[in-house]
């Protein structure tokens, strides 16, 4: 019995070096113990990853809040995602109450991340928002054949008991032949988004978020570009309470973006609202030089006593170098 035992532990720690590495050779990112199962389907048009059924509450894990092991997979040929959306229900297929997700990430392990360095790249990825992404024409994600992708998936710890819970994460993609520009995949937030430093997280700052005080609070952060580039797309994420974020260019005194979430009359959060996410073929800039700052604006009724955190983060979808010339701001949509 102690012999086979220790065979056990002896294949879950294989297992889980053979998770947490993904092919990366930068950043080892600890797994949980088997939980639930990940099933991909692929066709023309789509690559769809299904997580579950798992029973809910379930905890996070690792330096990326993990509910379930994370999945390594590849794709059979070179391709460019253009859109993707999540989903989250029962294995009867009923819709729940989307804020039981906290979220899907999607991470190419075979490319360097140009906002964190030394991590994987993070090319998609959503929350309780659930909206869906759609590029605009011509622009897309490359995911090269053989790339070693891999899913994170988490679900909200304080959801209540649920049985048999799933999430689908689908990848929308370009036919064969289209012709696609590339765009680079850039994360920015108020709170840190790089989970290589979430050491340096203040006392404020946990896997939710950065604590919100009672009343109105209106927190930002400074922000430097590793890269010159031409934002296309840009998807908005944030949690219950949060108000507005926005991306504000310092040195030119220019509001980049500007996000107002649809909530309920106790801020709980519903969505952003398709007018709500910029996406335009035209584009504007970001660039190494200039100073910038990410801001977010919350409201924490001033009789519930309970701590509250709040996201403000933007995936930031652009191509390299400045736009062709000067595009209009997204708060002007």
């Amino acid at each position: 019995m102690n012999r086979a035992l220790l065979s056990m532990v002896m294949l879950l720690m294989v297992t889980s070096t053979v998770y947490a590495d993904g092919g990366h050779d930068h950043h080892a990112i600890p797994t949980m113990p088997s939980l639930g199962d990940t099933k991909i389907t692929i066709d023309d048009h789509t690559v769809t990853l299904t997580f579950g059924p798992v029973d809910l509450p379930t905890g996070h894990d690792g330096d990326l809040a993990s509910s379930m092991p994370k999945k390594v997979f590849q794709l059979p040929d070179d391709t460019y995602m253009i859109g993707y959306k999540s989903e989250v229900y029962t294995k009867d297929g009923k819709p729940l109450p989307k804020n039981y997700l906290h979220h899907i990430l999607m991470l190419n392990n075979d490319k360097p991340s140009v906002s964190c360095d030394g991590e994987p790249l993070f090319f998609a990825g959503a929350g309780l928002e659930m909206t869906e992404a759609r590029f605009p024409d011509g622009y897309g994600v490359k995911l090269g054949k053989g790339q070693n992708l891999m899913s994170v998936v988490a679900f909200y710890h304080k959801a209540p008991p649920t049985k048999d819970v799933m999430a689908r994460f689908t990848m929308y993609v370009a036919p064969k032949g289209t012709k696609v520009q590339e765009m680079d995949v850039y994360q920015v937030g108020v709170n840190i988004v790089c989970y290589s430093k979430f050491g340096q997280r203040g006392a404020d700052q946990t896997d939710e978020g950065i604590e919100i005080k009672p009343g109105v609070s209106v927190l930002s952060a400074p922000l430097k570009f590793n890269m010159d580039g031409c934002v296309k797309f840009a998807y908005p994420h944030g949690h219950d309470e949060l108000l507005m974020v926005a991306l504000e260019n310092k040195s030119s005194r220019e509001t980049l973006l500007r996000t107002v979430p649809e909530v309920g009359a106790d801020g709980t959060f519903r969505d952003f609202r398709p007018h709500q996410v910029y996406r335009d073929d035209k584009g504007f800039t970001v660039t190494k030089r200039d100073d910038y700052e990410m801001v977010m604006v919350h409201h924490h009724p001033l009789q519930n006593p309970n701590i509250h955190h709040g996201m403000g983060n933007y995936l930031l979808y652009m191509t390299p170098g400045v736009c062709p010339r000067s595009a209009n701001t997204a708060s002007a949509r």
